[in-house]
């Protein structure tokens, strides 16, 4: 395997059944014996880059094992709070048939309990950015929650809100109400899953302000196991799934400096790209400047040094 992932066909001829793939994921079954399925599946991150719900031609080097190392320490952090789909997978869990790949594998493909994903996306803010500084200047509200007039770009919320989403594999996600969750999921569900968001944001952020990190938004996924108990799924805490901002360049009233995908959304919406027609290829300095960004946050995060043994 070479450095880049952009997917992981050869998957398939070791025997796994593919059973999706995602902008950036692949997901693949595990089979205990030839016509019986584990309860658990092989979760892939390639190195595609996607932006504005389009996966974008070319890839970033490593960065699907940085997304998978990023999740799995977020996973062991939080497992107080929620379940995760990571909680109790061990060595032995390993496919046998995968022995042999292991090595180069493991970084960038995880064992996973199976879980029935819930049809919504949780998002945690805890600062004006984005589509919801888009949507607020619209209707001083972000999905049906009433803010204080005279807010700016970027500014703190005087406590975090859930502003939920429809997921969607194609196209744009869609922000939705808390009452649209609660006819979706139900209103026990719904209600879960808002608490276990705001409790993992808030733990994610105070830890991330003792690193210099402010976390203004980040996004949760959430399924049922087998059993039907709750647990939080696909990645947690990522500068995919998060817009982490350097507490020290912090400044309200503007755009932040972020260690995410920005630099590649500012590059597109200045490319004349119409977001319509195919997406155009990344140059390379913008490709090599956000695989910076996403090393560092990772580094500054976990205290980690990033080494992957390429």
């Amino acid at each position: 395997m070479s450095d880049s992932v952009s997917n992981f066909d050869f998957l398939e001829k070791k025997g796994l059944r593919r059973l999706s793939s995602g902008k950036v994921r692949e997901v693949f079954e595990v089979f205990e014996s030839d016509d019986l399925p584990k309860d658990k599946i092989l979760l892939a991150a390639t190195d595609c880059v996607s932006a504005f719900d389009t996966v974008l031609p070319g890839v970033i080097r490593q960065k699907g094992e940085i997304l998978t190392r990023m999740s799995d320490f977020w996973f062991e952090r939080t497992k107080r709070i929620v379940r995760n789909h990571r909680q109790g997978i061990g060595e032995a869990d390993w496919p046998k048939n995968l022995e042999s790949d292991k090595d180069r594998l493991s970084r960038c493909a995880v064992v996973v309990w199976r879980a029935t994903p819930l049809p919504v996306e949780c998002v945690v803010r805890g600062f004006l950015a984005g589509s919801a500084w888009k949507e607020y200047q619209k209707t001083g509200k972000v999905c049906g929650i009433a803010l204080p007039d005279g807010l700016a770009e970027s500014d703190k919320l005087h406590e975090p809100i859930f502003t939920p989403a429809t997921k969607a594999n194609t196209g744009h996600d869609k922000n939705i109400s808390f009452d649209d969750v609660v006819e979706i999921c139900g209103g026990e569900t719904a209600e879960r899953i808002r608490d276990y968001s705001m409790r993992l944001y808030k733990h994610a952020r105070e830890f991330a302000q003792s690193k210099g990190i402010l976390i203004a938004d980040t996004k949760f996924e959430f399924g049922r196991a087998k059993n039907g108990e709750l647990m939080l799924i696909d990645e947690a805490l990522t500068p995919d799934s998060s817009r982490f901002w350097p507490a020290e360049k912090y400044q309200q009233g503007r755009p932040q400096e972020s260690f995410d995908k920005q630099i590649v959304r500012d590059y597109l919406e200045n490319s004349g790209w119409d977001k319509k027609s195919p997406p155009p290829s990344l140059p390379s300095e913008v490709v090599e400047k956000t695989r910076a960004r996403y090393i560092e946050i990772y580094e500054r995060l976990t205290g980690e040094s990033f080494d992957s043994g390429y």
